[in-house]
């Protein structure tokens, strides 16, 4: 089975600091890197490490040719990632002493993906396949509607929220994750409760108190904790756990088999600086989740 992911790619500009800036205040930062990131980028790398066959569909522009690269060497199928004119998108992510973040992102090429290049790419598709996508690409609602006409199990990440965006595609969806605020956002934008959502799953990550899946159809809950670890950097901790996620899923895992390793990918993930390079490999997250207490 394959994942397709139709995914944001950026150049992130790390900048560490002492603390996130007030308004009007200028800092000098203690330190300064360079990577792939962008969430798409960074669950397909996800998926990848954790041992899935990823086809990514996206696009960079010329100043992106390095991250395209990247994303092969970590173990993305890139044969569906378009240059475009605009330039690459690219973050600014500033991360402060304590490992919290702060970020500002530019689309650029994100939203220039060709339609024709997505419908191509999904034609190759079986009903066993899964797609993944989340809030910072053009063709999202397109792209959902295909999947799902096709039979794929269809995953959308709701972030950067927005409840418009997220309202849009549900009627596609498979699996809907949010974390606790934006579950409570989209909740109150649509006017229901969690259990009238309009899909069949949703999965709302809380952060260090673990994660929920929650089967609407057959009113059960599954609920996993989180493996406690000392944080220095929590970017691309949510890409991780459903990078992850999905690909456990693909192989056959419970959702609590899946959000186990999830977890525990996310966890490794935290203590280590940085974005799709810092995603911890299928052994590490093994050797790591068989280390824990047994629950």
């Amino acid at each position: 089975m394959a994942i397709f992911n139709l995914g944001s790619i950026n150049t992130d500009h790390f900048y560490r600091l002492d603390h996130l800036p007030a308004p009007g205040e200028t800092l000098a930062a203690l330190g300064y890197g360079r990577g792939l990131g962008g969430k798409g980028a960074n669950q397909s790398v996800a998926a990848a490490r954790a041992g899935a066959d990823v086809r990514h569909i996206g696009a960079i522009g010329a100043d992106g040719l390095w991250m395209r690269d990247r994303l092969a060497t970590l173990g993305v199928d890139c044969n569906h990632i378009a240059e475009v004119e605009a330039a690459s998108g690219h973050a600014i992510i500033m991360v402060d002493a304590c490992g919290e973040n702060a970020i500002v992102l530019y689309p650029g090429a994100n939203q220039d993906i060709p339609d024709d290049m997505v419908a191509a790419t999904l034609a190759e598709a079986g009903p066993n396949d899964w797609l993944m996508l989340q809030n910072e690409t053009s063709s999202q609602v397109r792209t959902a509607r295909l999947a799902q006409e096709q039979g794929l199990f269809v995953v959308y990440s709701a972030a950067p929220f927005e409840a418009g965006a997220a309202q849009a595609v549900m009627p596609y969806l498979s699996l809907l994750i949010v974390n606790e605020v934006e579950a409570s956002q989209l909740c109150s934008a649509l006017g229901v409760t969690l259990a009238d959502l309009p899909v069949p799953h949703v999965l709302v990550t809380l952060g260090a108190r673990g994660a929920v899946w929650h089967d609407l159809g057959a009113g059960v809950d599954y609920r996993v904790r989180a493996i406690p670890v000392m944080p220095v950097d929590t970017t691309a901790a949510g890409d991780t756990f459903a990078g992850y996620l999905v690909a456990g899923l693909a192989e056959g895992m419970s959702p609590v088999q899946a959000m186990r390793l999830a977890r525990a990918a996310a966890a490794l993930k935290v203590t280590r600086a940085g974005t799709a390079d810092a995603i911890p490999a299928r052994a590490e997250v093994d050797a790591f989740l068989a280390a824990q207490p047994s629950e």
